[in-house]
């Protein structure tokens, strides 16, 4: 009798065991297979106001030709606080470099996501300072994570090159220009016909899909030292899920600052499903299936207070990262060429 309760508690376990993963792989495919028509832009159109006028101002779209030289997409959820410095410090670069050079024109892209502070009142207050036609906002009325409000701010601005930054001013804005440079550098190297016709000198650099990817890999070393024991475990075991994810080639995925062409955006981001953090390792698998170049470039970077990615973030991130691997992988989610 005591021997035949122990191999039934054995066997309970055994079940237990395989019945957890069993349950867990059947949750991957099934948000998977609900993810599959996320890429379809089918939500409400973004709708620009001009607080100054108090008229809508018609929405531009990434498959429409580029109208301004360089789009500045922020997301913010609950930024009252850093939004206004990192603002300021934008727009100040971008008036400067504007004085300097009258073909350089640009766009900020403000994606308000769902946030229940006084995000909304302070990005409408740069808009009424600066105007529609340079500070834009997008109200997207419920939160949707970090990777819809780019998506959305990329699918809906005008430039030729297309940055995205993160709202708290983590990276000096003038870092752009490293992105910025090298993105030409590519399309003067890698866009050339033969025989004396030059694409390149004919053609708008919004032509060519190139992205360039800010990067803090040469910080690792110091933040190594610095974090506590379990971050650096939790974070090297990230690392290798993306490395198996998304494949080698790429050491930051996760800094906030990238660009890209408005011939790249217009692939990735009709494209892209993850509404979350994990979007960036989703935006470089898309690179490398539509064989996009991607540059990485050392960016200045700080810790700024405030962060909203924390532990719990990490299962998170595994999760959509399993999502997102078995959706592209078993043909779940098709990809619009």
């Amino acid at each position: 009798m005591g021997l035949g309760f122990l191999w039934t508690a054995a066997e309970r376990l055994v079940a237990l065991a395989l019945l957890i993963p069993t349950l867990l792989l059947f949750q991957v495919i099934f948000e998977a297979y609900k993810r599959r028509h996320h890429n379809k832009h089918v939500n409400a159109p973004a709708i620009f106001e001009d607080p100054n006028s108090l008229k809508q101002v018609p929405c531009p779209h990434v498959n429409d030709p580029a109208e301004k030289y360089i789009s500045l997409i922020v997301p913010a959820f609950n930024e009252e606080h850093r939004l206004p410095a990192a603002l300021d410090e934008t727009m100040n670069y971008l008036q400067q470099r504007a004085a300097k050079d009258k073909s350089f024109t640009y766009e900020v892209v403000i994606v308000d996501d769902g946030s229940s502070d006084a995000t909304k009142r302070v990005a409408f207050g740069f808009v009424k300072k600066y105007t529609v036609d340079n500070v834009r906002v997008i109200l997207l009325g419920r939160n949707h994570g970090k990777g819809e409000a780019i998506r959305k701010g990329m699918l809906h601005s005008r430039g030729e090159l297309l940055l995205m930054l993160d709202a708290d001013g983590a990276t000096k804005v003038d870092d752009l220009e490293k992105l910025e440079n090298q993105i030409h550098a590519v399309a003067k190297r890698e866009f050339k016909l033969g025989d004396g016709a030059d694409t390149y000198s004919n053609s708008r650099i919004s032509d060519f899909p190139i992205a360039a990817f800010g990067s803090r890999a040469h910080l690792e070393e110091k933040a190594l030292a610095t974090r506590k024991w379990y971050r650096n475990f939790l974070m090297k075991g990230f690392h290798l899920v993306v490395l198996l994810t998304a494949g080698p080639g790429i050491r930051d995925t996760q800094c906030g600052f990238k660009m890209f062409t408005r011939a790249a955006a217009r692939k990735l981001f009709t494209n892209i499903r993850l509404k979350r953090w994990c979007f960036d390792v989703e935006v470089v698998y898309l690179c490398k299936r539509f064989n996009i170049p991607i540059i990485e470039i050392s960016v200045n970077w700080s810790e700024i207070p405030g962060s909203k990615v924390n532990l719990l973030s990490i299962p998170n991130m595994l999760w959509e990262l399993a999502i997102m691997s078995l959706g592209y992988r078993t043909g779940l989610w098709e990809i619009q060429k």
